[in-house]
């Protein structure tokens, strides 16, 4: 599931959930509602890129990463992990999760 949301100062952001509502990844701003389509439908096509995951660790050493773009914009931000084979899965889910809504058509 991808929920869209409208902030305050009308830019828009989405989120990537598990089918239980979990959040897998939060969007960064987007400046319109059509730019944040345009993502969100690219995001599928990204899939077989190997750069678009940008693994990095926090100053209290929990293990985190950026989804980018094609041209190296980060798209959104993961949660925190505990560990790096967390963070390995977070991301193996955040492909499965693309490819299955992307077979639905929600995309």
């Amino acid at each position: 599931m991808i929920e869209i949301h409208q902030d305050k100062d009308n830019s828009y952001r989405f989120s990537l959930k598990t089918k239980s509502g979990h959040t897998l990844l939060n969007s960064v701003t987007f400046l319109s509602k059509s730019e944040v389509n345009k993502v969100i439908a690219d995001l599928n096509t990204l899939l077989d890129e190997q750069s678009i995951f940008e693994r990095k660790t926090d100053h209290s050493g929990k293990f985190l990463f950026n989804l980018k773009d094609r041209d190296g914009k980060i798209i959104g931000n993961s949660l925190l992990y505990g560990s790096e084979a967390g963070m390995e899965n977070g991301i193996k889910n955040i492909k499965n999760r693309i490819a299955s809504i992307s077979k639905l058509g929600t995309l």
